[in-house]
C-alpha cells in the first residue's frame, strides 16, 4: 500500500517538482520512497511496506528496465499469476505482487486486468513507445487522479499532489459544489478543483504523442438470476466469502480488524487470521451513538484483543479541518471523523486492517432498498393518480404518511440518487448565488438508469448506490482516512469473484420479509452470534443532530455561514435559517452538515488555514 505520482512532459527542476508532490503524500508510504526520471517523464513512489518488505522497492523496472512501474494497492492472485508467468519463460527478481504486474502487462498487455484479482492503481511508463498506461481497479477501492497542465499529464494517488505541480491555478468547481449539495460528495468525474479529474473504477488511460484516450474495462452491473434455488446461492456465498477473507490475509506483517459490532465487520473478524480488534464510539447513556459494548462482546466471544477509543465531543470538532485535509475533497458524511479515529487507533498496533465496506451495496443492505417493497400497496395506480396524491400531499402538515404519498408519486429515477439525498435541485438552487448550469440529479443518472432500465426498482437503486454511493463516498472516507495514519485497509467483500456471485442474485435473496441482506445474514448467521448477524444496521452513528444545538458548536457553525467564503457561494440568510430552525421538530443537521463540511474544507484549500 502507498502512493504514487508523477508527469509526463519536460518542465524545469523535474526532480524538485516530484520530491514536492511526493511529500504531499508522504503519510500513504513513510517506509521509503523512490524516483524515477528521465527527459520524458518523472514518476514518484511512497511506500508502506507490506508484502517483500525487503526488495519490493519501487518505481520497480522489468529485465531490459523498458518498462518502469509505480503501483499502489494489493494483488491478492499474483502468486498464481507469477507461476503461469514464469511458465511463459519469465524471470522474476522478487516475489512482490509489483513486479507480477510488469511480466503480466508484458505478456498480456491490457488483457492483464481481466486477470488481477484486488484493489489497485497503477502507472507503467514503456521507455521504447514514450508511453504511459494507468488502470483504476473495479469498485475503484484505490484512487487515481490526473491533469493536464502546460502541456504536461500529471497524476497522484492524492489530489493535494497535484496541486504541487507549477503552473496549476487552483479553482473551485462550482458544479461539483451543486451536484454535492444534493449527493454529499463529489459526484462528477471533474472533481472539486477544476481541470483535476479522477480516473473512474474499473478505468484504464493511455498517454502517447500528447494524447489522452480512456477505456472502461470492467462493468459493475448487476444481472439477477431469473431462477433462485436458494440452497445452491447459499452454498455459493459461503464459499467465495470464506475464500475472499483467506485471500485478503495475504501479507507480511501483522493484520487486524475493524469491528462495529454488526454482521458486516463480525464476519471477517470471525473469518480473519489476526487477533486485534478496533472500535470507537460517542458517550451516551443510551448507547444510541456506540457500537463499543456491541463490538465488546463480540471481540471476547472471538476472543479478539479488542481496543476501543470513545470520541469526545471537542476531539471530533477539532479534527474536522485534518479530515478536510485528507479527504482532498468536501464529505459530508459525518462518519469520515468517527473513521478517523479508528484508523488513527489501529494504526498505533497494526499496519494493516480489514473492514466490511461493500457488503450493503452487493448484498442489499440499505433500509432503503425496502422502499419499493412499500410502495407496492399504490404503485398499481395510474402515474396521473398517483402524482395527483402527491401534489396534494405537499400542502399537508407535516402529518405521518405525508412523505409516503409524495415519494409514491415518483419513478425511481427521480426519487432516487443514492444512500443521500441532502438538497433538491430546487432547494441547492436556491442556496447557492451563482447558476453553475449544472444537470439535474435526474439528468446526471440518466445514462446509468437506462442502462438499468431491465432491474427491478430495488436493483436499479442498488447498481446506482455500487456504480456512485460505494466510490464516491463510502471508498472515499476509507482510504483517505486509513492512510492518513500509514493504515492499509483491505475490504474482503469488495472482491470481484465476490460480486460474480453476488451480481446475479435475484431480489428475493437480498430483501425478504422486510430483512435487508437476507441470504447472506442466512450465511452468516453460522458464525456469528445470531445478535450480531440480526443487529440493526448502525454504520458509525454521530450525533451531530444533538451537538449543533449546543451554544459552542452553533455558534462557530453560524459564524462560518455568515463567513466571506460562505457569502462567495451562497445566499447567507438562507444557510443561517437551515441552522436557526434545526432543532426538536425540524432535523436539518445533515443539510448544515454538508454544507459546514465545505466551507471548513474551502479554508484548508483556499485560505491556508494549517492542519
Amino acid at each position: 500500500m502507498c502512493g504514487i505520482c508523477g508527469f509526463v512532459g519536460n518542465i524545469e527542476n523535474k526532480e524538485t517538482v516530484l520530491k514536492s508532490m511526493m511529500q504531499a503524500m508522504k503519510h500513504r508510504g513513510p517506509d521509503s520512497d523512490g524516483t524515477y526520471i528521465t527527459d520524458d517523464v518523472a514518476l514518484g513512489f511512497c511506500r508502506l511496506s507490506i508484502i517483500d518488505l525487503e526488495n519490493g522497492a519501487q518505481p520497480m523496472h522489468n529485465e531490459d528496465k523498458s518498462m518502469t512501474l509505480v503501483f499502489n494497492g494489493e494483488i491478492y492472485n499474483f502468486q498464481t499469476l507469477r507461476e503461469n508467468l514464469k511458465e511463459e519463460g519469465h524471470q522474476f527478481a522478487n516475489r512482490s505482487d509489483s513486479e507480477v504486474l510488469l511480466h503480466g502487462f508484458e505478456s498480456y498487455d491490457t488483457a492483464l486486468l481481466d486477470h488481477l484479482r484486488g484493489m489497485f492503481a497503477f502507472s507503467l511508463w514503456d521507455e521504447e513507445k514514450k508511453k504511459l498506461f494507468s488502470a483504476r481497479d473495479f469498485f475503484g477501492i484505490k484512487p487515481y487522479y490526473y491533469s493536464l497542465i502546460n502541456g504536461c499529464f500529471v497524476f497522484a494517488s492524492e489530489i493535494k499532489c497535484i496541486l504541487q505541480f507549477p503552473g496549476y491555478k487552483k479553482e473551485v468547481n462550482e458544479e461539483a459544489l451543486e451536484q454535492y449539495l444534493s449527493f454529499q460528495y463529489s459526484g462528477l468525474h471533474e472533481t472539486f478543483f477544476k481541470g483535476i479529474y479522477r480516473l473512474a473504477p474499473g478505468s484504464y488511460l493511455t498517454y502517447e504523442n500528447n494524447s489522452l484516450n480512456i477505456e472502461k474495462y470492467y462493468n459493475a452491473n448487476l444481472m439477477p438470476s431469473k431462477t433462485a434455488d436458494i440452497d445452491d446461492r447459499t452454498k455459493q456465498i459461503d464459499k467465495i466469502l470464506k475464500e475472499s477473507v483467506k485471500t485478503h490475509m495475504i501479507s507480511d506483517v501483522e493484520i487486524g480488524a475493524f469491528l462495529s459490532g454488526g454482521v458486516d465487520s463480525s464476519y471477517i473478524a470471525q473469518q480473519f487470521t489476526g487477533n486485534k480488534a478496533f472500535t470507537v464510539g460517542f458517550f451516551d447513556d443510551k448507547n444510541k451513538y456506540s457500537e463499543i459494548g456491541r463490538a465488546h462482546e463480540l471481540a471476547e466471544h472471538l476472543k479478539l484483543e479488542h481496543h476501543t477509543k470513545v470520541i469526545s465531543k471537542e476531539e471530533y470538532w477539532e479534527a474536522v479541518p485534518k479530515v478536510m485535509y485528507h479527504l482532498d475533497e468536501p464529505s459530508g458524511d459525518a462518519s469520515s471523523i468517527a473513521l478517523y479515529f479508528v484508523a488513527r487507533e489501529a494504526s498505533k498496533h497494526v499496519k494493516v486492517v480489514t473492514s466490511g465496506e461493500g457488503a450493503d451495496e452487493f448484498f442489499g443492505g440499505y433500509n432503503i432498498y425496502k422502499e419499493p417493497s412499500a410502495l407496492k400497496w399504490v404503485s398499481w395506480l395510474p402515474k396521473s393518480t398517483r402524482r395527483g396524491m402527491a401534489k396534494t400531499a405537499k400542502k399537508l402538515p407535516n402529518i405521518k404518511g405525508k412523505n409516503y404519498l409524495i415519494r409514491a408519486g415518483k419513478d425511481v429515477e427521480e426519487r432516487f440518487i443514492g444512500n443521500a439525498f441532502i438538497f433538491s435541485n430546487k432547494a441547492r438552487r436556491k442556496l447557492l448565488k451563482r447558476n453553475t448550469g449544472a444537470q439535474t440529479t435526474k439528468e446526471l443518472l440518466s445514462g446509468q438508469y437506462k442502462k438499468a432500465a431491465k432491474l427491478s426498482d430495488m436493483e436499479k437503486m442498488q447498481q446506482i448506490d455500487i456504480n456512485n454511493w460505494l466510490p464516491g463516498d463510502i471508498l472515499q472516507k476509507a482510504d483517505r482516512m486509513s492512510m492518513a495514519h500509514s493504515l492499509e485497509l483491505r475490504v474482503p467483500y469488495l472482491d470481484k469473484e465476490v460480486f460474480e456471485v453476488a451480481r446475479r442474485l435475484p431480489t428475493k435473496a437480498k430483501i425478504k420479509n422486510g430483512q435487508t441482506k437476507y441470504l447472506f445474514r442466512k450465511v452468516v448467521e453460522k458464525y456469528i452470534p445470531k445478535t450480531s448477524a440480526d443487529a440493526k444496521k448502525l454504520g458509525f452513528p454521530v450525533p451531530i443532530r444533538v451537538w449543533i444545538n449546543d451554544e459552542d458548536w452553533n455558534k462557530e457553525i453560524k459564524a462560518t455561514f455568515k463567513s466571506k467564503s460562505a457569502e462567495q457561494f451562497f445566499h447567507t440568510g438562507e444557510l443561517v435559517k437551515l441552522l436557526e430552525q434545526h432543532g426538536e421538530k425540524k432535523d436539518n443537521s445533515r443539510k448544515i452538515w454538508t454544507i459546514y463540511s465545505f466551507l471548513v474544507w474551502h479554508k484548508v484549500f483556499f485560505e491556508a488555514e494549517s492542519v
